[in-house]
């Protein structure tokens, strides 16, 4: 084959090559709907945030999936969704899995949480360490007497193992921060798929006890005060006292996008962070990172 003819396909190769990057970055920038998936805990905040989002921006979708945040890591890997939601760091092995998919996660923390930790109104018991919590969880502990409560075995109640949720309260409760700790949840506990599973769950029994964002705190749940040992304060979930660090279970809440955002994502993300969209994260008792 001819150097000149080489050339020419080297030259076509080159146009075509231009063209489709630009076609792909026109579709980024020309998409009108986003698809979110992930995090229970931030399914109803996100809700939300898309309604607000659609009624200023008509003729936009933004379609909000749960299913806990190793769902959310998952499509983001695979690429079915444009947001993934979580309430933990991604692992280092999910990151490594996603730059081998071509996937480049890129994190924006979004509000902030503490974790609540609740039991029946009925329940006597008001405050509980971290090691108490911890040896509740793995089972040590398994009548409420044991730790100043009612005469009765306590019911476990826990997300399930996909959820950032559990993932959290496991890594920063059950193993108090230690990479190396094994602890484990007991296998008397019971997992249930959403938070408002446990806010159902733990309304209704009087010897349950649970944890869960505190944005779904209601009236008909007693918060259990919480404190790192037994010499400092004990201290229930609140805006001002997670904002400054103070409250033992705090975490943020995150979303990961596939590289920097673009066209209607980066659009919904800005939103977000802006202070419109951190009032929405006031309104539904998530602590604002603004």
């Amino acid at each position: 084959m001819s150097t000149h003819r080489l050339r020419t396909i080297a030259s076509v190769a080159v146009v075509l090559l231009v063209f489709w990057s630009g076609c792909s970055r026109k579709s980024d920038s020309a998409k009108t709907t986003v698809q979110i998936k992930g995090s229970d805990t931030m399914v109803n905040l996100s809700q939300a945030w898309a309604e607000e989002f659609m009624k200023k921006n008509p003729g936009t979708s933004i379609a909000v999936t749960g299913g806990g945040s190793g769902n959310g890591i998952t499509s983001l890997i695979s690429s079915t969704c444009d947001i993934a939601e979580v309430s933990r760091e991604m692992k280092e092995s999910e990151i490594a899995l996603a730059r081998q998919r071509g996937v480049e996660p890129k994190k924006v923390v979004v509000a902030l949480d503490g974790l609540a930790v609740v039991v029946h109104p009925s329940n006597p018991l008001s405050q509980l360490t971290i090691s108490q919590l911890a040896d509740i969880y793995t089972g040590k502990v398994t009548n409420w007497k044991q730790v100043g409560g009612h005469d009765a075995k306590i019911v476990l109640l826990s997300r399930e193992v996909n959820s950032g949720t559990h993932v959290y309260f496991k890594e920063h409760v059950l193993r108090h921060g230690k990479a190396d700790a094994k602890d484990e949840f007991s296998p008397q506990a019971l997992l249930l798929p959403s938070s408002q599973a446990i806010v159902d769950e733990a309304s209704q029994n009087p010897d349950a006890i649970g944890y869960f964002g505190m944005g779904y705190i209601t009236q008909h749940l007693k918060v259990i005060k919480v404190a790192i040992d037994e010499t400092s304060p004990f201290y229930a979930p609140s805006i001002a006292l997670i904002q400054n660090n103070t409250y033992p279970i705090s975490r943020p809440l995150i979303m990961y996008t596939k590289g920097e955002a673009v066209g209607l994502t980066k659009a919904f993300v800005e939103y977000v962070l802006s202070p419109e969209g951190q009032q929405v994260v006031r309104r539904l008792d998530f602590v604002p990172i603004l």
